[in-house]
């Protein structure tokens, strides 16, 4: 099969007996253009299977672009693609376009992505952090580039950012299982790290230690290899002589692990209690804290398009709203067990 060349903006004009200037005023600026000649540029246009490219003329200009770039970690996690689908609602609306590209949650892949998106000359950059340090953005922002930061606030960079309730959510996950009389309770997640599981393994702790629990330490798992699953950690876990009656999940990947560790021991006693909703969770029974990630997605977008309006305004810190989820294996009582 025989590709055919593009159609070219000088195309147009030759096809439409105009000059190049006159073409792209057509497409830029049409209400200086008589109508008759806008009329004839767009019928050679559409023969010729033109499309005005945006992204060049902008960069042409020196400016930025109608385009904005979010940069996020695996397709795979729910969590992410429902983010970016409440992004690009947000943004479609207001008349820009998304481009999504991903980490896989390496760090590593974080400074090279957002350097081949900021080439585009972006209107904005949205990312969910992951390395360690985003200093590396500080010249693209004095350049006018506004930087949104989701989920986690960046590090060593003035940027905005919206993250969600992650201390409340787990204080008040802790909290309606010890009024149910739990007191050995675990805590297991998968990244460790994060900015997220930081903030709610404080708020886990913070609930014990208003109940009195000060060591929770036996009943923590906390791991940061991605490639190893979660369900060995439960499994240990749950082996002690002093096991939890009742455990939290800092994810959904790490409380579909607990489900599968929990099946395989026939355990129907265990409360769970998991951090992110997910497809099957109500099929199953799962209770969860839960929230929203289009509404996250699309209160990100809201902040980059405010921000591009007004870049020198304060820096801003949203959180967004969790809640508690009862589906029925965080209701469970805690069971009888033999203590160390």
């Amino acid at each position: 099969m025989n590709v055919q060349q593009r159609a070219t903006l000088e195309d147009v004009a030759r096809l439409a007996g105009v000059s190049s200037k006159t073409v792209s005023r057509v497409f830029t600026h049409r209400d200086l253009v008589a109508p008759e000649t806008v009329e004839r540029v767009l019928t050679a246009a559409k023969r010729l299977r033109f499309r005005p490219n945006p992204l060049a003329r902008n960069l042409r200009r020196g400016g930025p672009t109608d385009t904005i770039g979010f940069i996020m970690g695996e397709l795979n996690n729910p969590f992410y693609y429902k983010l970016a689908a409440g992004i690009e609602r947000e943004l479609s609306a207001h008349g820009f376009s998304l481009v999504v590209a991903t980490t896989d949650d390496t760090p590593e892949g974080e400074e090279r992505v957002a350097d081949a998106l900021l080439g585009q000359r972006l209107g904005a950059l949205l990312l969910i952090p992951v390395a360690e340090d985003q200093s590396y953005l500080e010249g693209e922002r004095h350049l006018g580039t506004p930087i949104i930061a989701i989920d986690r606030p960046a590090r060593n960079l003035v940027a905005d950012s919206i993250v969600l309730e992650n201390h409340r959510g787990v204080f008040e996950a802790t909290t309606r299982l010890l009024e149910r009389g739990h007191r050995r309770i675990g805590y297991i997640c998968n990244p460790a790290s994060v900015y997220t599981q930081a903030e709610r393994l404080r708020g886990y702790r913070d609930a014990l230690a208003a109940y009195g629990i000060a060591d929770s330490s036996r009943w923590e798992r906390l791991a940061d290899d991605l490639t190893r699953p979660a369900d060995g950690l439960i499994a240990d876990l749950l082996d002690r002589a002093d096991a939890p009656t009742a455990i939290i999940t800092g994810n959904n990947r790490v409380t579909v692990g607990a489900l599968r560790v929990l099946r395989d021991r026939d355990d129907d006693s265990t409360a769970l209690i998991g951090f992110d909703d997910f497809d099957t969770a109500d099929v199953l029974g799962v209770s969860v804290v839960s929230y929203d990630p289009l509404a996250l997605g699309k209160a990100a977008a809201t902040l980059a398009i405010e921000r591009m309006q007004d870049p020198a305004g304060f820096t801003r810190q949203l959180e967004m709203p969790t809640w508690i989820v009862e589906r029925g294996t965080g209701e469970r009582p805690p069971a009888e067990r033999t203590t160390a």
